[in-house]
């Protein structure tokens, strides 16, 4: 059971009963799960162990809940800093190794300063030493290779790549709705 309120957030489904975002984990504060219930904008599939009460009415604590109309994820993911760290895993596309995210920068692989572009296929995830290392000049200039070319992202791709990483939160309730539909080991 949670120790406050606070800790006890819904894990928010798509009408297909399939998480909105793994990474970041679609969650909703208690209060906007109650909210929803009570408007009839989503359907309750797991509470719980608590309890808040109104003077008139008592509620479970939604843990799961879905959505009642389908939500379409976008065509294609925005280009973002955090999208290009998802897309690169996390992990400096120069050296390999994989840092916090405070610790890694988003590098453009022909430099801004000489024309190059701020998009999906100039840009990759590097630690602050191969960017340092690399500074104003092309990978081939500093002697650098890139362990993969940078590409514009499906949505599918964020979506698995987030599901490598677990969030900072996991209910135990919540594990057969995020992995329902990964392949089974034989």
């Amino acid at each position: 059971m949670a120790a406050t309120l606070q800790d006890s957030p819904a894990l928010v489904l798509n009408a297909d009963f399939r998480p909105l975002s793994y990474f970041p984990l679609s969650v909703w504060p208690w209060q906007e799960a109650i909210k929803a219930a009570v408007l009839g904008r989503v359907n309750i599939v797991a509470v719980y162990d608590r309890v808040v009460r109104s003077p008139s009415v008592e509620f479970r604590l939604p843990s799961v809940i879905s959505l009642k109309r389908y939500v379409a994820p976008a065509a294609r993911p925005a280009f973002t800093r955090f999208n290009v760290f998802l897309r690169d895993k996390f992990s400096c596309l120069y050296c390999g190794y994989r840092f916090p995210t405070p610790d890694l920068t988003f590098e453009h692989v022909f430099p801004r300063s000489r024309g190059g572009r701020t998009n999906w296929l100039n840009v990759v995830t590097a630690c602050g030493g191969c960017n340092l290392s690399k500074a104003n000049r092309t990978p081939k200039e500093a002697g650098m290779r890139l362990r993969r070319e940078p590409h514009a992202p499906s949505n599918w791709e964020l979506q698995e790549n987030g599901r490598a990483f677990p969030p900072n939160f996991l209910h135990e309730g919540w594990r057969d709705f995020l992995y329902w539909d990964s392949e089974l080991e034989s």
